[in-house]
């Protein structure tokens, strides 16, 4: 079935592929962020753990809003590894740091899917995809400050 909602077929492809690199930085950052709700030690252990479950938690329903937004705009969503590893800009982190790296590595990787969102603003405000535009700058409205108190924490 053809999809008419206003945007052109090579606008949509534009934009559902931003989202889903995109929705790869998220997922990627989703998973470092309960990895280290689990594995966090240290004096400031309660307070981190408390912390990293509410991002992961926030970040749950965000990958799920910006899979959606891929299907509506008739695109099949990424949700395998390997296709995150391959869109992802974050990189896996190995074994288990310290809270300290964590903090910084949790800051860097919200920064990155600000940058990344921003590329997919651009293709959203070109494409006039007004409902994708406002994801994103959801997005990146909660990455920014997410950013800004995990900075604010070393």
């Amino acid at each position: 079935m053809s999809i008419n909602i206003g945007i052109s077929e090579a606008d949509r492809v534009k934009v559902a592929g931003g989202l889903n690199r995109l929705l790869a930085d998220s997922y990627t950052l989703y998973l470092q962020t309960h990895n280290f709700h689990w594995n966090v030690t240290g004096p400031r252990f309660h307070d981190l753990h408390i912390l990293f479950e509410t991002q992961y938690n926030e970040m749950a329903l965000a990958v799920d809003e910006i899979a959606e937004r891929v299907r509506a705009l008739g695109e099949p969503a990424m949700a395998t590894y390997k296709s995150f590893v391959e869109l992802s800009a974050i990189d896996e982190v190995e074994g288990v740091p310290t809270a300290e790296e964590m903090i910084r590595i949790l800051t860097a990787g919200n920064e990155q899917v600000v940058r990344t969102a921003r590329e997919v603003l651009s293709l959203a405000q070109q494409a006039e995809d007004e409902s994708s535009a406002s994801l994103v700058g959801d997005r990146m409205r909660v990455h920014e400050k997410t950013a800004w108190m995990l900075r604010s924490m070393s």
